[in-house]
């Protein structure tokens, strides 16, 4: 009977955890493993595009690619995992509670915007963690359109000032010039708690930053926090009142609950911590990946971010490793020593730097071109190849 490697979650780490598990299953000719992913749907959706016009456009299809590369698909949604039994209880696209057992789990669930108990923010606040939520946004800012001009639905406010925030800031006015016209005045304002713009970033890519805002008209509120949100604007704790039809949560990032289920060691985000080979301790048959993962990349104190260029490639190591286990080869310690940030910065252009300093390499159009190869051609899936889609698999080949 075949052993098997259950992988939960379609996104960029259990996309690349199957094919991974794939391709050395298929190097070592050995037909002893079956390798599943369990998602709602098979498509590969492209999150770090969120920010962008269009988003329902921004999915990939899984379903040809996993047919030539034999990995099953089980559509549902994963409910809960029980570790003793190595089995995951889910609910199929039909609502039916169903399970599946496992001989290798891989959690690959991703995470979800963190919501504070602030009033109002579940109410009235949009976001652009998921799919659906960015097209409600997207159909929002349609539909103001409709609406008399005025201050109030002229000015969008993002709550929180990283990297989500800042492409969707950037990106906003010229959003909203295409649908109220470009001698409109629009208000696109960021509400950070920090006292410095971009106050995680170099001082390079600080000044970038500031550079492109100020270009843009893209205000900056700091060392502010939300009070309450209702349906005519914010207020903030300070007691500014900030007058918007369009307030956008982009504040903060943490684990998918699913791993709960798991005995482990967390980190602030809710993220398992994880060995070198990326399992998890107290359950080496379990292993945890992409925004589940908190994992060293290096030998000097750096861990992986929750970004698709960590995901990628914690996937291609975990279904390696996870494989490998099973076919009683030598894994793979997880290392990824390069890092890069491409910021796209919307009219203005975008900016890219190198490694964890993040020494400033290019700005505006060049780094615009960097940014639009990256997220529109690199982090796709592989084209439905065996040959294209293992190579492009190898934990050990150079990703950035």
């Amino acid at each position: 009977m075949k052993k098997q490697i259950l992988i939960v979650g379609s996104g960029f780490s259990g996309m690349w955890a199957a094919v991974s598990a794939a391709r050395l299953s298929a190097l070592e000719g050995n037909n002893s493993l079956n390798i599943a992913v369990l998602a709602p749907v098979p498509e590969l959706r492209i999150r770090p595009r969120f920010y962008e016009e269009n988003v329902s456009t921004m999915v990939a299809p899984l379903t040809d690619l996993f047919a030539e590369l034999d990995i099953a698909f089980i559509s549902g949604e994963a409910q809960r995992i029980d570790t003793m039994a190595k089995t995951v209880f889910y609910r199929d696209s039909n609502g039916t509670a169903a399970e599946v057992t496992y001989e290798r789990l891989i959690l690959a669930t991703g995470s979800q915007t963190k919501r504070p108990p602030i009033a109002g923010l579940a109410e009235y606040a949009f976001d652009i963690d998921q799919l659906e939520s960015a097209r409600l946004l997207e159909q929002h800012l349609d539909a103001l359109a409709t609406r008399p001009s005025s201050p109030e639905r002229n000015t969008v406010v993002v709550c929180g000032g990283g990297f989500t925030g800042i492409e969707l800031a950037t990106e906003l006015p010229a959003r909203l010039r295409t649908r109220f016209g470009a001698d409109t005045k629009t208000n696109v304002i960021v509400v950070e708690r920090g006292a410095t713009l971009g106050g995680r970033y170099s001082e390079a890519l600080r000044n970038t930053i500031e550079e492109a805002s100020n270009a843009l008209g893209v205000e900056w509120r700091l060392n502010s926090e939300i009070e309450a949100i209702d349906a005519s604007g914010v207020t903030l704790k300070n007691g500014e009142r900030i007058a918007s039809a369009t307030v956008v949560w982009t504040a903060g990032v943490e684990a998918n609950p699913l791993s709960q289920h798991v005995t482990g060691e967390r980190d602030s985000q809710g993220r398992l911590k994880v060995t070198d080979t990326l399992q998890v301790p107290a359950h080496p048959e379990v292993y945890a990946t992409g925004d589940m993962a908190h994992a060293k990349t290096d030998d000097v104190g750096n861990t992986a971010l929750m970004t698709c260029q960590h995901a990628i490639q914690l996937g291609k190591f975990a279904g390696h490793n996870a494989a490998a286990s099973l076919l009683n080869l030598a894994p793979y310690p997880y290392r990824q020593v390069n890092y890069v940030t491409c910021l796209d910065l919307g009219g203005w252009g975008a900016v890219y730097t190198e490694g964890w300093e993040q020494r400033v390499k290019s700005v505006r159009d060049e780094a615009k071109k960097i940014k639009v190869a990256i997220t529109n051609e690199l982090i796709y899936p592989p084209a439905a190849d065996r040959a294209v889609a293992f190579a492009a698999a190898d934990p050990l080949a150079k990703f950035v």
